[in-house]
């Protein structure tokens, strides 16, 4: 169940959205929409399904291996907290999609839209599911990835290009030391499963690591959750679309780093360290964020930097360490995420609908926009702390928890300053919001297209069902938010908190007055500021000079950058021969310096067999080669050719040592691997120009001499020595535990078959990295060769082609054949996906490229990238689907049903895995021969005969 709530958004919402949204109309818009919200409300459903259980102290776990070997495993957990953040993130997140179909525009991609936001939403769900550290990892950065995407949607705007990459380097960058300090907790604590961490607080804190970990772990916090100093990534992120604003930035992303700080409150927190630098860290930055929400212009810049002033609150919070303050930061997660939500949602509307976010241009727009101001002024009047409205309670919860810190008397009296303070900011800016956008005399400036009205139900639904939140849990807090604060508050602390009341009135007391004084003060600051249009004249950017954290971040990797450019134009010289050398040298002298203190290790005792006469020739055939290609390495063509002896050497080795599967695998990787090469090489000339000076070719012989003879040195000092082989393991277990005789495809796909998948994987990239590469590069074809000889472009020979039809139908029965076989005997689907590109490779020579493609219905090698997707996705599906018996990744089921008429037939799912290696084989040799093909395909000769000089 648990497992079903990520998957639904990660595996059928990014692609069935994905497919629906690929053709750009109307109805297909509408569908994508249809389909994100009924995945969306499918995990909402199933949350919902766990509440009663969970609101009732049960904590659900569920656990598959995965790669058990570093700690890393599917271990889900499912408690108050992570209850309450997961039903924020699809709840939200099913009005942001209702609200999003109707903001995004006719020409905007959906497909692309929503699948990014399914991505994300299901990265978001990872984390705060996660049992397990490692894997909260993944899901993190996965969020920083889609987020990208989602940031740089419109990508035709610099601005939203910027805003992406400064988010993504800011939060992967903390991602990054975020996993530095898992693995240390991880050492600490000898697991890294948080079910068995929770209860280890106390060791962990005494180890002398944990100050290390500690600081590594509020890095990745403290920048995913936009803290002082790594705050500034957040409004240059407003350039995304509102929905994702109203999303990353009200109750996903940006709480991300608040949920880390609270899940590991009991194994962290409760030190004077952790208090110390997180309730610092918070409560700058409430104060400075509000103070410069104040100032900004831009309506989704103000709502940027008062959530930066709101996130800052709830790390102040948790860092104070109490249990009361514990729960005024969940009661805060909930308020914050409904106001902000609407907030954004109606400055997108009012961005819809006048064509600008610049408050010195807006005003007067009550008459135009009814709704949108009094849901608009309904949340700000929640931001702002207005009672009756839930942030008025959470702000209480504040003032009191910042009262009660500073009872001990002393400096402690600055921290209810600051905090009455930044709630009087909060006021300002949010009576500037209201004021200057639906108040304040007519609009000014607006574009000629721009007719301001209410948008239609559907876009202002999801904003007035979360303006109703806002009173209704202002005005019956327990009712409607009690419980649920009550178990995520006790997940957090790791025991239940004492008791409290979430109530609209507590008495007469000073919470209360400083609460009074930051509304009536931030009204009057506001007033005052705004006399004559004075803050319209006033702009925050010039107080700090050269001293804002974006241009010390902008400054910085401008230098990060430039010195990177000074040692790559000192180390890349252009010159493949000098950087070979360097890494031979560096080679040689890692491999020589423990030899030389130890001394070089010699002939070993074994028993040596005589050299056969076979054996002998081929050494001999290897050396002629090798030499022939030392002399005459110029001639491109034919050293391609020569460097095939060299493969069939080794394949001829492999037949002697009794693998007849490696012998063809290696002959058919040497004709696929020939062709392509004389492919790319006809682009260049067939002759290298002569380059090197004798003093450079005699550097190269001394470094290849020394190099090779190296390699040889210790081929002789480890084959001369017995040694224990691990070859028995797989023997003994290729049948019993891969349900398959033959070792050597048993081992690819199912004892080493998470390498394969990787290999294929690049495999895949590789062919569709050349596709990048030379897609629309096209050169023009020769006229002659260098000796004056005229090309011919003429149809192919007919025996070629009457050849090519016979070999095409045989070549397939024998990659069936193969394919079949492969589990048990000789074959596999690696070979036999080079027989049938090698078929196909024949086709292409016999008939030529454009009629081959037709006849494929290539589509310019579209179906070629296709195939790769295909065969990847059935062996990764394959993968995936041992975890539903409760297996690790790519676990290979086997047995031997008896089939009518057929017999009794050996099956193994390893043969699915064994399909997606065969078709992405196929696709990767076919794209990249395509690719290398169509350079030339649209050329036409155009030279003068030798001789003519017209």
């Amino acid at each position: 169940m648990l497992y079903l709530i990520i998957f639904l958004p990660l595996l059928a919402g990014t692609v069935l959205t994905g497919w629906s949204g690929s053709r750009p109309t109307a109805q297909q818009s509408s569908q994508t929409a249809w389909l994100a919200a009924a995945v969306t409300a499918a995990s909402f459903a199933l949350l919902l399904v766990q509440l009663p259980a969970v609101l009732g102290g049960e904590v659900l776990q569920t656990f598959t291996p995965w790669v058990p070997e570093i700690g890393l495993n599917l271990g889900l957990r499912l408690d108050g907290l992570a209850l309450m953040f997961a039903l924020l993130i699809t709840g939200i997140g099913l009005l942001i999609i209702l609200y999003a179909h109707f903001y995004l525009g006719v020409d905007d991609p959906v497909g692309k839209f929503y699948s990014t936001l399914m991505l994300f939403m299901a990265a978001m769900l990872g984390i705060v599911l996660s049992d397990n550290l490692l894997l909260l990892v993944v899901f993190w950065e996965l969020t920083s990835i889609s987020s990208f995407l989602l940031v740089g949607y419109w990508s035709h705007r610099a601005d939203a290009r910027a805003g992406a990459r400064m988010a993504l380097a800011i939060t992967g960058g903390g991602g990054l030391a975020m996993l530095g300090g898992f693995v240390l907790l991880g050492q600490i604590a000898g697991t890294y499963e948080l079910s068995q961490m929770l209860d280890q607080g106390a060791r962990i804190q005494a180890d002398p690591r944990y100050p290390a970990a500690l600081l590594l772990i509020l890095v990745g916090a403290f920048t995913k959750s936009a803290q002082f100093p790594f705050h500034f990534w957040l409004p240059q992120a407003m350039a995304a679309p509102t929905p994702v604003s109203a999303y990353l930035h009200s109750a996903t992303m940006v709480k991300a780093g608040i949920f880390l700080l609270m899940r590991l409150t009991p194994v962290i927190g409760g030190s004077e360290l952790f208090m110390t630098i997180v309730s610092s860290a918070g409560l700058a930055t409430v104060a400075f964020a509000a103070f410069i929400a104040l100032f900004k212009h831009d309506l989704k810049g103000l709502l940027a930097y008062s959530t930066v002033s709101h996130l800052g609150l709830i790390t102040f919070l948790i860092g104070l360490g109490s249990p009361l303050a514990a729960v005024a930061a969940v009661f805060h997660i909930l308020n914050h995420a409904s106001f902000k939500a609407a907030l954004f949602m109606s400055a997108g509307i009012i961005d819809h609908e006048t064509g600008t976010r610049d408050m010195r241009r807006l005003g007067g727009l009550w008459h135009a926009m009814p709704w949108t101001a009094t849901l608009a002024m309904t949340a700000a009047a929640a931001m702002a702390g207005v009672p009756l409205f839930n942030g008025f309670l959470s702000k209480e919860m504040f003032l009191t928890e910042a009262v009660q810190f500073a009872q001990a008397g002393g400096w402690r009296w600055l921290v209810p300053a600051l905090a009455t303070l930044a709630a009087l900011c909060s006021v300002a800016y949010s009576a500037r919001l209201v004021h200057d956008v639906f108040f304040n005399g007519p609009s000014r400036d607006l574009p000629p297209d721009a007719h301001p009205h209410d948008p239609p139900l559907g876009m202002r639904l999801p904003v007035m069902l979360l303006a109703a939140v806002c009173v209704l849990v202002g005005v019956l807090p327990a009712l409607t938010l009690g419980p649920l604060v009550q178990v995520a508050a006790t997940a957090m602390l790791g025991h239940a908190p004492p008791d409290y009341t979430l109530a609209i009135w507590h008495g007469f007391n000073l919470p209360l007055l400083l609460s009074a004084l930051a509304l009536a003060a931030g009204a009057a600051l506001y007033f005052w500021l705004a006399r004559g249009g004075r803050l319209h004249r006033l702009s925050s950017e010039k107080w700090f000079g050269a001293l804002t954290g974006l241009n010390l971040f902008t400054r910085g990797m401008d230098r990060l950058f430039g010195g990177a450019g000074r040692i790559t134009a000192l180390l890349e010289t252009a010159s493949l021969q000098r950087y070979i050398a360097w890494m031979v040298i560096a080679t040689l002298a890692v491999a020589v310096a423990p030899l030389l203190a130890a001394g070089a290790p010699g002939t070993g005792a074994r028993t040596l067999l005589p050299a056969s006469f076979p054996a002998l020739v081929l050494w001999a055939l290897l050396l002629l080669a090798c030499a022939w290609l030392a002399l005459r390495h110029h001639q491109r063509f034919e050293s391609v050719v020569v460097t095939g002896v060299v493969g069939l050497v080794t394949a001829l080795t492999f037949v002697s040592f009794s693998a007849p599967d490696l012998a063809l695998t290696q002959l058919t990787v040497e004709v696929v691997s020939t062709v392509l090469l004389l492919m790319g090489l006809a682009l260049l000339p067939r002759q290298s120009p002569r380059e090197s000076s004798r003093a450079r070719r005699l550097r190269d012989a001394v470094l290849a001499l020394a190099g090779g003879g190296g390699m040889a040195w210790l081929a002789w000092v480890m084959l001369t020595r017995d040694h224990d082989s691990i070859s028995w393991y797989f023997l003994n277990h290729s049948a019993i535990a891969g349900g398959g005789t033959n070792v050597v495809n048993v081992i690819l796909v199912d004892f080493r078959g998470y390498d394969t998948f990787g290999e294929i994987t690049v495999l895949g990239i590789a062919a569709i990295g050349v596709l990048a590469l030379m897609d629309g590069m096209r050169t023009r074809r020769p006229a002659h060769d260098d000796a004056g000889r005229p090309w011919t472009f003429a149809a192919q020979p007919l025996m070629l082609r009457v050849a090519a039809r016979v070999v095409l139908p045989l070549a397939l029965v024998v990659t069936l054949y193969i394919f079949m076989r492969g589990h048990n005997l000789p074959g596999g689907g690696f070979i036999a996906g080079l027989i049938t590109a090698v078929a196909l490779v024949l086709q292409y020579m016999a008939l030529g490229q454009p009629r081959a493609e037709a006849l494929l219905h290539a589509g310019g090698g579209r179906r070629f990238v296709r195939w790769i997707g295909i065969g990847l996705g059935i062996a990764g599906l394959t993968g995936l689907g041992a975890f539903v018996f409760g297996q690790p990744f790519l676990t290979s089921a086997h047995g031997h049903p008896h089939v009518p008429v057929l017999g009794e037939l050996p099956l193994a799912t390893a043969a699915l895995f064994d399909l997606g290696v065969y078709i992405t084989v196929v696709g990767a040799t076919l794209l990249t021969l395509s690719t290398l093909g169509a350079v030339t395909r649209e050329s036409s000769p155009v030279a003068h005969p030798v001789g003519d000089k017209s």
